[in-house]
């Protein structure tokens, strides 16, 4: 035993003192901060203006894509807002006077038609634009100047001073050289130069490029035929960028709007009766029977209960196949290196081969440590006002319900890939002649990853419950079945089959391992393997 602890001693220094170890603790977090950061940094900072050409040949549609884009670009900075008081807005400081806010409101907007009953104290700061006001009091430039001062109002003395974003669209003039009066097709193909980014327009900043061009035709919105509701005839839009299409999606809702309301009005009906009526919303009440009596309402936490299963899978996938890989490197480095013969002189096979798996095990158990160390110190730093999933979150991850689950099926779902990892680097002497088993050990572990996203719509499903019985995918559909309560001959049945499995993998790779540490030459086959497995000791 003192042998095999010491074995497991040096492979976990020796692998500690690696560059890939320390690079591995620290990219996981590294990662989690980059996922929740960059993409809401590169919406802010890193998309530039989208800059325009607008043709209204109708002379009157025109104006209801610049309300379009009005509102697009009012959206972000109201975002941009909320986000801003969220920030510089101490918790103790008194909650915003949202009555007497909506009251102005209502004064300066009639349109509005809030009740200051609809809305609780954080509602301005933490509700999305979309369910809070409607656009046309987005769209008035007056009423969201009022919005702005209001907001920025409740902020302390010595906050920053709040810089808009950038709008994220941007009306421009046609180049001086290309008159609006040409015909529209040859007007379009003056433009292609700019479109096709050839030639950069002048802007109050520089240059930039033409985003997108929207060519308004003189009949826009006349039936092509069909019923009253049928389709109209609609712009053209040009743009190189068919990613990107918040622009053309905006104006045509906006322009589509606006022909249901003059259809409602030729057929005699109250356009703003209908509004009225279209925004009718039902509220929905969802309640769980598993839950005691009077807590039965599903709240945040519950939702991400019902999910958090799926990280814990990944991260599960991530550390098993990490310290099973690095068990297999070893292996075929010291194999190659013929450092594994004097290892043998000292130490019985079997010691050398409990010392690697003991050893790299607790590798992995520090490395999976600092993870979720990690993992809990970002969600406590996200967890401010506003971050409601990270707090909720946070609760869900740090419970006995997902820790201990997760820490099991770590270790047996280790044993068994280890041994299977293990196998395969005793019998092979270079990393080429290893990757012919990998391919289809990498098929059978990409299984769980196609799955995990399925399993939690159907954890006590068929497929959820016949993969829990397959041992090689059993500790990662039984974790991703953990916040479902699976039926207790499942949780217990295939806990004991995982067992059983573990084990045997565990003394068959060790009689592979007996034969094949010492073996050079080419890779044995795979009915060469068996005989190994079963012959007599």
């Amino acid at each position: 035993m003192i042998r095999t602890w010491r074995v497991a001693t040096r492979e976990y220094l020796e692998n500690t003192k690696t560059k890939g170890f320390w690079l591995g603790i620290l990219m996981f977090p590294l990662m989690i901060v980059i996922f929740s950061q960059v993409p809401q940094f590169l919406e802010d900072r890193a998309t530039p203006t989208r800059h325009f050409v607008l043709i209204d040949r109708s002379d009157e549609f025109g104006t209801f894509v610049e309300q379009a884009v009005a509102l697009q670009n009012r959206k972000g900075e109201f975002e941009a807002l909320q986000k801003f008081i969220r920030k510089h807005r101490p918790p103790q400081t008194a909650e915003i006077d949202v009555a007497a806010v909506i009251e102005q409101l209502d004064q300066m907007l009639p349109m509005v038609g809030a009740e200051a009953g609809d809305f609780s104290a954080q509602d301005l700061i933490s509700r999305d634009l979309d369910s809070l006001l409607p656009d046309e009091f987005v769209e008035d430039a007056q009423a969201f100047a009022f919005l702005r001062a209001t907001l920025l109002g409740q902020l302390p003395e010595g906050a920053p001073e709040f810089e808009p974003p950038r709008p994220r669209f941007q009306r421009v003039p046609l180049p001086a050289d290309i008159p609006e009066s040409l015909p529209d097709d040859e007007l379009e193909e003056a433009l292609r130069p700019w479109l096709t980014g050839d030639r950069e327009l002048e802007v109050e900043d520089g240059e930039a490029e033409l985003f997108a061009l929207l060519l308004l035709p003189r009949d826009i919105g006349e039936p092509l035929g069909g019923p009253l509701g049928g389709a109209r005839k609609g712009f053209r839009y040009w743009s190189s960028n068919l990613a990107d299409t918040d622009l053309e999606s905006a104006g045509r809702r906006r322009i589509a709007t606006e022909l249901r309301r003059r259809a409602y009005a030729a057929e005699g009906v109250d356009p703003e009766i209908v509004s009225e009526v279209q925004g009718i919303t039902l509220a929905a009440e969802t309640l769980d029977p598993k839950k005691e009596a009077g807590e039965e309402k599903v709240s945040l936490v519950d939702k991400l209960r019902q999910w958090a299963p799926v990280g814990f899978v990944y991260l599960l996938w991530i550390s098993i196949f990490t310290t099973a890989q690095m068990l297999l490197n070893n292996m075929i480095e010291e194999k190659s290196n013929r450092v594994v013969e004097v290892l043998l002189s000292s130490v019985t096979p079997g010691e050398l081969m409990t010392g690697k798996l003991l050893g790299i095990a607790l590798l992995g158990l520090t490395m999976l440590g600092a993870w979720m160390i990690s993992l809990l110190v970002v969600l406590e730093w996200k967890a401010g006002p506003g971050a409601e999933w990270a707090i909720g979150l946070l609760e869900v991850a740090v419970t006995p319900q997902m820790l201990v689950p997760f820490a099991v099926y770590f270790v047996l779902g280790y044993l068994m890939y280890a041994a299977i990892f293990g196998s395969i680097g005793s019998v092979c002497s270079t990393i080429k002649d290893a990757q012919n088993f990998m391919g289809p050990v990498m098929m059978v572990l990409m299984v769980p990853m196609i799955t995990m996203f399925f399993i939690p719509r159907d954890p006590n499903g068929t497929l959820a419950t016949v993969l829990s019985w397959i041992p090689l995918y059993t500790p990662f559909v039984m974790m991703n079945r953990a916040a479902a309560d699976p039926p207790a001959f499942d949780l217990y049945g295939t806990m004991i089959l995982l067992v059983v499995s573990a084990g045997g993998m565990l003394w068959a790779s060790a009689r592979i391992f007996r034969i094949g540490m010492l073996r050079t030459g080419q890779p044995p086959r795979l009915l060469e393997l068996l005989r190994w497995i079963t012959r007599p000791s």
